[in-house]
């Protein structure tokens, strides 16, 4: 049983910083991939950041230059800084991770962190 568990969200003001963190535990072979995704009410959940194993990034064009992630592979965490918020960045933010064998690959999602950017 694999489980995500995201840590770091919050309230702040537009322009501030907010750093999300998330771990991965259990029965771990290899995470192949690991990243964040959000949520506003009534929409889906859309890609805000993810890291493929082999280090290939994909991000969202509206965080591009604003938010950063960053893998901990010895630690099997990952890391999403949040620079320069603006309010249409508030969302629940779910931690994301592809992990698996050579033969097999599951999906797994953390329970979501709220982020509210707000003055």
């Amino acid at each position: 049983q694999v489980r995500l568990e995201e840590s770091g969200g919050g309230s702040v003001v537009p322009g501030g910083s907010l750093r999300l963190s998330c771990a991965a535990s259990g029965n771990i072979p290899r995470i192949k991939a690991m990243g964040w995704y959000r949520q506003t009410p009534g929409n889906q959940r859309e890609l805000v950041a993810v890291q493929a194993s082999g280090g290939g990034t994909n991000s969202a064009d509206s965080v591009k230059g604003r938010f950063t992630i960053h893998r901990d592979y010895a630690k099997d965490m990952v890391y999403l800084q949040m620079n320069s918020l603006k309010p249409e960045d508030t969302a629940v933010y779910y931690c994301w991770a592809v992990i698996g064998t050579s033969r097999r690959e599951d999906t797994y999602w953390g329970q979501g962190t709220q982020v509210t950017v707000s003055s």
